[in-house]
């Protein structure tokens, strides 16, 4: 993270990036995975949420986490939830037109990221 949260139950401005500033979120179901996923952490995670715009390629966040709820934690699996179902209906999409070229923007990134554990490394 560029810029850890250090005050867990400070308020934030946060900015989520798509890997490469790929234009993912043009299309209404991967839209509809991060609306979704900010309602459920909304619900059963703690997340309070005053603002929220989610652009072409990046998502930005006015957020703070509720008592005895961590802010890191919540953003932690919200991303790791929200990369997990992309990279599948993205991947189980035949009709998605960047399909290949998104598979291998995003693999070739996971070769980068020491924490990656979902997408199967290539060389």
């Amino acid at each position: 993270m560029a810029y850890p949260i250090r005050n867990q139950e400070g308020l934030y401005f946060i900015t989520c990036t798509v890997v490469e500033w790929a234009d993912v979120f043009t299309r209404p179901i991967y839209k509809d995975i991060i609306v979704e996923s900010l309602r459920y952490c909304q619900q059963s995670k703690g997340l309070e949420l005053f603002a929220y715009c989610l652009m072409s390629n990046h998502l930005h966040l006015i957020a703070r986490a509720a008592d005895d709820h961590k802010l890191s934690n919540i953003m932690r699996d919200f991303k790791k939830y929200t990369a997990k179902r992309i990279f599948e209906n993205l991947h189980a999409n035949p009709q998605e037109s960047r399909r290949f070229w998104l598979e291998w923007l995003f693999k070739n990134a996971a070769n980068f990221n020491q924490r990656n554990t979902n997408i199967r490394r290539f060389a």
